[in-house]
């Protein structure tokens, strides 16, 4: 079964941003991976251990377009090769699993899949932080 763990979206202005969701929902930095061209930000509070996932890529400029605006829901399953073979039995066509490690060390290992609408959904092992 899966458990859903985060939601993704692209922010121009991290202190505004990390103003604005303390203030409406009080929600706090959990977690922060800082890479060379972008930073990812884990907030959450006590209510659950659901989390909004802040992306601030670094040589961005310009306000977002919605439209352009990349963003994702994020499932958490034990074993990732099973479920992504599953998927594939299913007819869903998911994508390429994929060992995330900017830095040579691996921090997740995921697939995406899209919905009926076209909307991402990140399916990531458990383990590290994404439990």
């Amino acid at each position: 079964m899966a458990k859903a763990i985060h939601s993704m979206i692209r922010v121009l202005n991290e202190a505004r941003s990390l103003e604005f969701y303390d203030k409406a929902f009080g929600l706090k930095v959990a977690d922060r991976l800082d890479f060379p061209d972008f930073t990812l930000i884990y907030l959450s509070n006590s209510e659950s251990g659901f989390e909004l996932e802040l992306t601030v890529n670094k040589d961005r400029a310009e306000p977002y377009d919605l439209g352009d605006g990349y963003g994702h829901f994020a499932v958490s399953v034990d074993d990732l090769d099973a479920e992504h073979a599953r998927f594939e039995a299913e007819g869903l066509a998911p994508r390429k699993l994929v060992e995330f490690a900017p830095a040579g060390e691996i921090v997740a290992r995921f697939f995406f899949v899209a919905d009926p609408d076209g909307y991402q959904i990140e399916v990531l092992e458990r383990s590290g932080r994404f439990k």
